[in-house]
């Protein structure tokens, strides 16, 4: 599995191809260098470089690929966790569509949910930086002489999936992006992008806020809510207890859907949260009432990742609810 990390090495942080990359785990301070790395089967992990990354991907039978962001309270085994069963989901449904690949950011392994959670918002907004270096380090070598000897452009499409906190470390990367990399606002990148049990203020993608420039990196945005997400009810108690008062965009879906770009797309899971995910209602987003077996928000990732739309059959609808027959 390939993957992309700014969490620290036991090791120098100098990049060398090939050596063996160990987390350092009790390390939460996200690392202003960004690695590349791959996993193997039996759990070992190995530097493999940013040009040798790219091109793995490039070479890929896959066809599609789906950046993958965690939420908070999250150390690498939970995230290759997590990642092997979306993956193994998908070649279920088809062989070589979409590969997916894990953005492992450094959460805190502290005990104590509204300690680590208020650890982790200051690390995943410092991780920023590091990986806005590498969506900068993506497209120079799309747009280079690097990407391939024949010069064949990269036609894979990317979609990202960000869970949780996760979806305030796209935020934030975005910002930075923008704000010390490119010229005129974001590109357009992401074929699609879901903000599943989105971690971040229920305003955040309005037009006039920083979320904003999520919808001008994607050409869907599809946001899956469910208001009995407890996960999300202590989210909301640790930012209550740092004077913070604002409803989660994964409770409620956007304050007002007005105020949202034409291309964001909400989708209620209040129906099935708990009964994927008991009892938190909070990674609903893969299995579902049996591991291993696809639940109905999945289904609905996945036909957006085939299709390139969310709702096929009526191109004017913004909205739906995901329930059991």
């Amino acid at each position: 599995m390939l993957f992309i990390t700014n969490r620290f090495p036991k090791a120098s942080i100098k990049t060398e191809l090939g050596r063996e990359f160990i987390f350092d785990l009790e390390n939460n301070a996200p690392s202003n260098s960004v690695f590349f790395c791959e996993r193997a089967q039996n759990g070992s992990i190995r530097e493999v470089g940013g040009l040798n990354f790219l091109s793995q991907l490039k070479s890929s039978e896959y066809r599609q690929v789906l950046i993958y962001i965690h939420g908070f309270s999250n150390l690498p085994d939970d995230v290759f966790e997590a990642a092997a069963e979306f993956q193994k989901l998908c070649d279920k449904k088809d062989k070589k569509e979409v590969l997916v690949v894990p953005i492992i950011w450094p959460c805190d392994n502290d005990l104590g949910i509204v300690k680590d959670y208020w650890d982790d918002q200051k690390s995943a907004d410092g991780s920023a930086l590091s990986l806005a270096r590498a969506l900068s380090r993506f497209i120079e070598w799309r747009e280079s002489n690097l990407n391939t000897p024949d010069t064949d452009p990269c036609l894979k499409r990317i979609n990202i999936l960000a869970h949780s906190m996760g979806n305030r470390v796209l935020r934030e990367t975005l910002c930075a992006w923008d704000k010390y990399d490119l010229a005129d606002g974001v590109p357009l990148l992401f074929r699609n992008t879901f903000l599943v049990a989105a971690d971040i203020e229920n305003e955040s993608i309005h037009r006039t806020e920083r979320g904003k420039l999520i919808c001008d990196a994607s050409r869907n945005v599809v946001v899956y809510f469910a208001s009995d997400d407890l996960a999300l009810r202590a989210s909301k108690a640790a930012n209550l207890k740092n004077k913070i008062a604002s409803r989660r965009l994964g409770h409620t879906g956007p304050e007002n859907m007005e105020l949202t770009p034409k291309n964001v797309y909400v989708v209620d899971c209040d129906d099935v949260n708990n009964v994927y995910d008991n009892p938190k209602g909070h990674s609903y987003f893969r299995s579902g009432r049996k591991k291993g077996t696809p639940g109905l928000v999945f289904e609905h990732i996945y036909t957006c990742l085939k299709s390139g739309r969310v709702f096929p059959e009526d191109e004017l609808r913004r909205s739906t609810i995901i329930h059991e027959a």
